[in-house]
């Protein structure tokens, strides 16, 4: 049986085995050994429900090398504004190449025999001489350049999205779906880039998590813009509101009532009463960010799954 597991990048969780003979507390910091060579992480202890959820996927167990010493402690700090200098080194090298590349982080490896830089880029980039002034600097250490998605960046540097809590792609999400602006659209929502994108400049992860729930809600509403019989008359269907299970109508006297989908019947023809659907937020375009909303779908830049 697990009993504890370490927190890795992304917030991915692995177990690791743990000798008996060895004190450990949770919240301890550990040296465990990964395929990127050996790394410091938290220690957690395993509940019961995730030691019986692993029975049946149990991720590969990390090997465990020794608890952090007071010397090791004072190295991880060293390593930390070694990290901030190297970032630093590899920003300038990328300028002085002039090359269409952005960096993202850099990372050593606790043992120092491998440094990694993450980059975004919009297209492939020949970092050839970049890397050879990389190994100029940084002798006897293994370079990585590892090209990563604007949905990676974000997950790797950590934040709060808007609705305050801690982004998706750095808690939970192990992979991207992929995103489109009709989800938006179908959900009733207002197409405005500052609503609707997160901060790598994609559509939010959560447009996908209750989308089933609306289009389920959506089955039997009548088209925005249709003729129905309501209990006041004839009307038009105005909007809709799918979590309520309501549908806002204009009748022939000008007033708008909401009904429910029982109480109204689509009607055949054209009904001769004017709305204004720009008044809604459903389907509306909104360029007050100047941005092109083509641009917050999903493409070969959103993500790598290279992290």
């Amino acid at each position: 049986m697990v009993k504890y597991a370490v927190n890795l990048i992304k917030n991915t969780f692995h177990p690791v085995q743990i000798p008996d003979n060895v004190e450990i507390q949770q919240g301890d910091l550990i040296l465990v050994r990964t395929e990127k060579g050996e790394e410091v992480a938290k220690v957690f202890v395993v509940n019961s429900q995730i030691s019986q959820a692993w029975k049946k996927n149990q991720p590969e167990a990390l090997p465990f090398i020794r608890t952090l010493s007071k010397k090791d402690k004072e190295t991880l700090a060293e390593l930390e504004i070694a990290e901030e200098e190297a970032f630093k080194t590899c920003k300038r090298l990328v300028a002085e190449h002039n090359l269409s590349m952005n960096l993202t982080q850099a990372k050593y490896t606790f043992d120092k025999r491998k440094i990694t830089f993450y980059y975004t880029a919009p297209e492939r980039v020949d970092f050839r001489g970049l890397l050879k002034d990389l190994t100029q600097v940084f002798k006897r250490v293994r370079i990585d350049l590892r090209h990563i998605g604007v949905r990676d960046e974000t997950s790797l540097m950590c934040g709060n999205g808007l609705c305050g809590r801690p982004f998706c792609c750095c808690t939970f999400l192990r992979k991207f779906d992929s995103i489109n602006i009709k989800l938006a659209k179908d959900q009733g929502m207002p197409i405005t880039p500052g609503k609707i994108s997160g901060t790598c400049g994609r559509l939010l992860c959560c447009l996908n998590y209750e989308y089933k729930n609306y289009i389920d809600a959506a089955k039997g509403m009548p088209p925005i813009g249709s003729g129905v019989m309501t209990p006041d008359g004839l009307g038009r269907v105005c909007s809709l509101h799918f979590l309520n299970n309501e549908i806002s109508v204009k009748t022939e006297d000008g007033k708008i009532k909401n009904y429910t989908k029982e109480e109204i019947e689509m009607v055949d023809g054209d009904v001769n009463i004017d709305i204004d659907i720009q008044d809604q937020n459903i389907y509306q375009e909104q360029s007050d960010y100047n941005v092109d909303i083509k641009q917050l779908e999903d493409d070969k830049n959103s993500s790598t799954g290279n992290v």
